[in-house]
């Protein structure tokens, strides 16, 4: 075999080991994908059998899979954004308890269940309820960061922001809308640090409240997150907490 021969099969060689390698990663970056999108945290049905809608709430499904409790004569409309890998149905009791108070709530459905890849979820709903003057969004961890996002571009559409174990990342310092932060004494996934550097981002006299034994992950319904602290009140309680001031909070 002459020299040009035995180079033209090295690299023949060399094709076929740098295509196994590629497919091989490819197939590996797939599984890992598949694993990501299935790893999240499912709604806990058992749980929520406990919540009751109320007879004067309705709920629909709008087509792109917005949850919508709309109570009779609403007085406020409240977008939310759930939580990084959360089903968004986990949060379904806290905004139908919402909605028995007289506010309409629609929870969004976002991709793969991250906020952050549809950061404009909230587009075209408020449109859908022009009966509503004053419309607040916000959410819950991600969501709650994702929502700030979106009012960043849409300060004058909304009311304020209510952010549950969240931060804003986006600087809202100048603006005149009304925040309410709410966290758990018991939340151990809350990034405090990034907490407090980003209280530098909302209005000076925004609210915050603090839930005695709340965690991080009783503002949804979907059992334990990993890394979170030990509640000392039931998910009901801090559910009906955070209820009552969102409610005092639009009011």
């Amino acid at each position: 075999m002459d020299v040009t021969a035995k180079e033209t099969k090295k690299k023949s060689k060399k094709k076929y080991i740098v295509g196994g390698v590629c497919a091989g990663l490819v197939l590996l970056l797939a599984i890992v994908c598949v694993w990501y999108v299935n790893d999240y945290y499912r709604a806990d049905k058992v749980a929520m059998e406990a919540f009751q809608v109320a007879s004067h709430v309705s709920r629909t499904v709008l087509a792109d899979g917005t949850v919508v409790f709309e109570p009779e004569q609403a007085k406020a409309g409240f977008i939310f954004y759930p939580g990084g890998k959360v089903e968004h149905t986990a949060y379904e009791p806290l905004l139908q308890t919402l909605a028995a108070e007289g506010v309409l709530c629609a929870l969004v459905e976002v991709p793969l269940r991250l906020a952050i890849l549809d950061v404009d979820a909230a587009e075209g709903i408020a449109e859908q309820y022009p009966e509503i003057e004053n419309w607040y969004i916000g959410g819950h961890s991600l969501g709650g960061s994702a929502a700030a996002m979106y009012l960043e571009e849409h300060i004058n559409e909304f009311a304020g922001l209510i952010l549950l174990g969240s931060y804003s990342t986006v600087d809202l310092w100048e603006s005149d809308l009304e925040v309410l932060s709410i966290y758990g004494s018991k939340d151990k996934v809350l990034n405090k640090d990034n907490y407090l550097e980003s209280k530098e981002n909302l209005p000076q006299d925004f609210t915050e409240f603090v839930i005695e034994g709340g965690c991080h992950a009783y503002f949804g319904v979907y059992g334990e997150q990993a890394g979170d602290g030990t509640p000392s009140i039931s998910n009901e309680e801090q559910i009906q907490v955070t209820v009552e001031q969102i409610n005092a909070f639009i009011e």
